[in-house]
């Protein structure tokens, strides 16, 4: 019998996330994001909830918690940077102004009734600048001063535990979207991929007012 579970995330501190529905078929990886801003800890673990919405009723067995692939949105470039620290431009050295903001990403697979780390995978982050441009493309709103540069991008492979961590600033803001991250989650077998999911997660309002009030973000108005 196929199933559809509803995944309850609660808005928490550290992230502002919305409740989700989705569909499981066979195995499906499920992505925790904790931060670290402004000298404060924060996390955005997710209660173990799970609760089966079929007309069978009753709880599931899994530990954790599934995240909802979300559009790639703007600008993913395959930079192919093999590095935890995202805010320097390897072009010219320079790093990216803004508060610093450390994260960390545990993934695992969730297979039957077991949850256990997905090692080995390839996860990407991306975001805006506090000026809210992306680095290494122009045009479609996000003007030319990014281009030919690769400053808040980079991969890590995830660890033993399923970890990733990176060392990057707060991201800025650009009109039409609450301040975000893209991530995106990626197997090979060899040189070819046989899995990939993209995401986003969103900062919490009253963070970005505390933090977006302070120079270089506050230049924007």
């Amino acid at each position: 019998m196929s199933h559809s579970r509803f995944l309850e995330i609660p808005a928490a501190q550290a992230l502002n996330r919305r409740e989700m529905l989705k569909g499981l078929a066979g195995s499906a990886i499920t992505v925790v994001v904790s931060q670290s801003v402004l000298g404060c800890a924060t996390t955005g673990t997710p209660t173990d909830t799970a609760v089966d919405t079929t007309s069978q009723g009753g709880s599931a067995s899994t530990a954790c918690v599934l995240t909802a692939a979300l559009t790639e949105g703007p600008f993913f470039v395959d930079e192919k940077l093999n590095r935890s620290d995202i805010r320097s431009d390897p072009v010219t050295g320079a790093a990216s102004a803004g508060v610093p903001l450390s994260l960390t990403f545990n993934v695992s697979r969730v297979a039957g009734s077991a949850c256990t780390p997905l090692t080995g995978a390839y996860l990407d982050v991306w975001h805006a600048d506090a000026s809210g441009t992306y680095s290494d493309v122009s045009g479609m709103g996000n003007g030319s001063g990014g281009a030919g540069h690769k400053f808040l991008r980079g991969y890590q492979i995830t660890d033993a535990a399923g970890a990733v961590q990176f060392t990057s600033i707060y991201p800025g803001s650009y009109s039409g979207r609450a301040v975000h991250v893209h991530f995106k989650l990626r197997l090979y077998a060899g040189s070819s991929a046989t899995y990939e999911f993209t995401s986003q997660f969103f900062m919490v309002e009253s963070i970005t007012d505390t933090v977006h009030a302070n120079s270089p973000y506050n230049t924007r108005g």
